[in-house]
């Protein structure tokens, strides 16, 4: 690992320093809102035009930040006794100078890649399709920017075999800085479009400064189709010098596609390359991906990743979750947020996620004036009216003046603002009624007041699900499973903590073959919230059968009197041909037939005409374990011959599975037609652990700090015993909020500002108080009670149990906040 101090950055920049210089740095820092690790925390303070991050100094400094680059004259130095200073003329391009250091340590190949859309997609699925065979780096989210691409570069460490950028520009001049960061070795240009076409001549123009980037490359991938894009390459005497690999559908080229064929939410594309036919599937049909999975099949067939490697690799590609926080609302709504932008093509997309909640059939949208589209604001408001109403909405909300200009393109019901303002003023709470709100508007308009209204729960402690990661731990499973292996996963328990239709409707996106519940009430909900796969109810009770008939629920099957009660109310329902799934009990012994009961079953199975086996299923006791091995292979043997007499009794086939999350990773050959994926999903496991990733943080914020005196005590039946005189905070969570009360009296601790803070006395029902004596701590601050940075199994451990326990134990009265990356 390259080895970074103060000393030696402002070497690299050229700066004068001032106080301590020896502090290692590992981190670099831009955002003060995102601090993390702040003793190794290098802190840029970059001035723009509605900020200075010199302002934010003194609070970072609080946090335990102790490393800055900032300008001349910003800084009392006195003010911060421990503290190292690198001064420099410029912040940024001093970041980006490092950043440019930074690459040169590593000779690992580096591939960049620009465009109007696709970038983050393209990038994404390189690295689905790469990172198993090497370690990739890549852009985080859309780091893209002049500070986003100097942030991602930052992340090259010696483990890297590839780096995989994007880079982005708004302006002429831009892309220049970009290519002397990255100085990539291949290039792709996905497309050109309209973003940020107004501060560019022409789209020839913005064309050739994107081009820029690819100035030295030894290879370039475009698809030559785009005839604006081809031309400016062929006559660039700086791209004279680069082998370009062209794709095309409808010429000569290295990669010439044939044909593509779209059924039944896959695409296959046909095409040529070298004399040799290529053959792949991806599980999309829109031109958008089909554009952007040929370019990351150019770049591997340019790698020459083995055909194989690359057939399964797309037939798996992921869609990108995007940035979006899905969120409960007032009166029965959903809240989308996405008050980060506001053009067409984001736009068109946070319409499809909202298009997804099935479980409204009111839509509204919160719309602000859209800058930087590079279009005639007629023709622009024209467009957005059509994306709507294609979309569904059913209501609009438009605020800005272009927007109330053009109002009346908008044919459904709408109401128009001039300002934000305008809008909070005139805001009653009772106009939104179980109705679906996706809020999309530019950083201008400070749409964040407006969800703040529209938010149900405003207590501040919080469960945030990451949906990103949630879908990685997804992809993750999958890509273990044989070309074929369907997978159910599990989302009973209000998906371990994770809520309810949120996730099941995430999961129905993504495609996968069955959701499981433990009860039909579970099952019923996900129904009316609009979720149409199938769904097996792993506990079923006879006075709920009719339910899962009406809702069409899939029950477990575990004895004869379950099965023979579920026939009478199938004939009943007069259904026919009603699917159920049969439980073995291969040694669990817990629900579930046995082998003494198969002629039984066999022949009641017969007699029960109107129902039809979906599957025959068991479940692993110990997966988990080694120890537990030869007990697994029996069960998995045990139940192979039970399937088996089941099978040649009925006389048709149904599908088997008997795998569990370490099963999945432990247990290959057991496979079968289909595997069950239940807390792996969430991303715990004792099998391989770093190949998943944290999809729950609980968080919460200081109340009240207060000092406490020694021989002072602390909470009920006083039971906390400051041993100096403290500093206590109150954070507003307790054993209601699921807070096991073994965590109090210093058994749990929390992170405040990077620092662990004990809880000190007994834990309360709604309040807990933690010491912070040591800690730089204000009211308001963010606690973290699990997460990233304090991950759940610490506690699991101090409370010798298991993560299931911890996360179904989280009370619905603590909100739930969705977020993709």
């Amino acid at each position: 690992m390259v080895s970074y101090d103060v000393a030696n950055i402002s070497g690299i920049l050229g700066g004068r320093t001032a106080g301590n210089t020896g502090i290692v740095i590992r981190n670099i820092l831009t955002d003060s809102r995102t601090v993390t690790i702040p003793e190794v925390t290098l802190f840029f303070a970059l001035e723009g035009r509605n900020h200075n991050g010199h302002d934010f100094i003194p609070d970072l400094y609080r946090r335990g930040v102790r490393a800055f680059v900032i300008t001349e004259g910003n800084v009392l130095y006195a003010d911060y006794p421990d503290a190292g200073f690198v001064m420099v003329e410029d912040t940024l391009k001093s970041l980006q100078h490092l950043a440019a250091h930074h690459r040169e340590s590593f000779n690992c190949p580096v591939t960049a890649i620009t465009g109007s859309n696709g970038k983050t997609i393209v990038k994404e699925w390189l690295y689905h399709c790469l990172a198993d065979i090497l370690p990739v780096t890549r852009s985080p989210k859309s780091y893209n920017s002049q500070i986003g691409v100097p942030l991602s570069l930052w992340l090259l460490d010696d483990q890297t075999r590839l780096g995989i950028f994007e880079a982005g520009i708004s302006l002429p001049g831009e892309m220049n800085s970009l290519r002397k960061m990255i100085k990539p070795d291949i290039g792709i240009f996905t497309n050109i479009g309209e973003a940020h076409q107004e501060n560019f001549l022409n789209t020839e123009q913005k064309i050739e400064e994107k081009l820029k980037l690819f100035y030295g490359c030894r290879h370039l991938i475009f698809c030559q189709d785009h005839a604006g894009i081809r031309s400016c390459i062929e006559r660039s005497p700086e791209l004279a010098g680069v082998e370009l690999f062209r794709w095309s559908f409808t010429s000569k080229a290295n990669l010439q596609i044939s044909g593509t064929i779209r059924k039944k939410g896959i695409t296959n594309i046909k095409g040529i390359y070298n004399h040799k036919s290529i053959d792949v599937t991806i599980p999309f049909t829109d031109n958008a991906s089909i554009e952007n999975a040929i370019h990351c099949l150019s770049f591997l067939l340019l790698q020459k990743i083995e055909p194989d490697t690359i057939q399964s690799r797309m037939h798996t590609l992921p869609p990108v979750a995007m940035r979006l926080e899905q969120k409960n609302g007032i009166n029965g709504c959903t809240i989308i947020n996405d008050s980060y932008n506001s053009d067409i093509t984001s736009l068109s997309i946070a319409l499809d996620v909202q298009e997804r909640q099935l479980q409204h059939k009111k839509k509204t949208l919160i719309l602000s004036d859209i800058f930087q589209s590079g279009k005639k604001q007629v023709e622009l408001y024209k467009t957005v009216s059509k994306l709507s109403a294609e979309k569904g909405i059913t209501r609009i909300v438009g605020i800005g003046d272009a927007i109330h200009e053009y109002r009346q393109f908008f044919a459904m019901p709408g109401e128009f603002y001039h300002t934000t303002d305008e809008f909070l003023y005139r805001f009653n709470p009772d106009d939104f009624q179980d109705e679906c709100i996706l809020i999309k508007g530019s950083r201008h308009f400070r749409f964040e007041r407006i969800s703040s209204l529209l938010e149900l729960k405003k207590n501040t402690t919080r469960l945030e699900i990451n949906l990103s990661a949630l879908v990685h731990n997804l992809n993750h499973f999958r890509s273990l499973l044989k070309p074929g292996t369907r997978i159910m996963v599990m989302v009973k328990a209000l998906s371990y903590g994770s809520g309810r239709h949120e996730i099941a409707g995430v999961l129905q996106h993504q495609r996968v073959d069955y959701l499981g519940v433990a009860f039909a009430d579970e099952g019923v909900v996900l129904r009316k919230a609009g979720i149409t796969l199938p769904v097996m109810v792993m506990n079923p009770e006879p006075e709920s059968f009719n339910l899962i008939i009406q809702y069409k629920l899939e029950p477990e099957i575990y004895n004869i009197t379950s099965l023979l009660l579920f026939n009478e109310a199938v004939i009943r329902n007069q259904e026919v041909d009603f699917p159920v799934h049969i439980k073995i009990d291969t040694g669990m012994h817990r629900l579930g037939f046995v082998e003494s009961d198969m002629i039984l079953l066999c022949d009641t199975l017969k007699k029960c005409r109107n129902i039809r086996i979906r599957s025959v299923f068991s479940h692993l006791a110990g997966s988990d374990e080694e120890i537990h091995d030869d007990f697994t292979l029996k069960q998995i043997r045990d139940f192979e011959l039970l399937t088996k007499k089941i099978s040649d009794s009925l006389g048709y086939p149904f599908m088997r599975h008997i795998l569990n999350t370490a099963g999945i990773m432990r247990f290959p050959d057991a496979q079968y037609d289909m595997a069950r994926l239940g807390i792996g999903l969430y991303g715990f496991s004792n099998v391989n652990p770093d190949k998943l990733r944290n999809v729950s943080t609980l968080k919460t914020t200081i109340l009240q700090i207060k000092s406490v005196k020694k021989g002072d005590t602390v909470g009920y039946n006083r039971m906390g015993e400051p041993r100096t005189d403290s500093k206590i905070a109150v954070i507003p969570v307790g054993y209601a909020d699921g807070l096991n009360r073994k965590l109090s009296n210093g058994s749990g601790k929390f992170l405040v500002n990077g620092k662990l803070a004990p809880v000190i006395g007994n834990i309360c029902m709604d309040m807990t108080m933690i010491d912070v004596t040591n800690i730089p701590a204000e009211e308001g601050d963010e606690v973290i009670i699990f997460g990233d940075a304090l991950p759940l199994t610490q506690m699991v451990g101090e409370l010798g149990t298991i993560p299931y326990e911890i996360l179904t134990g989280i009370s619905e009265r603590v909100k739930r906040v969705y977020f993709h990356e």
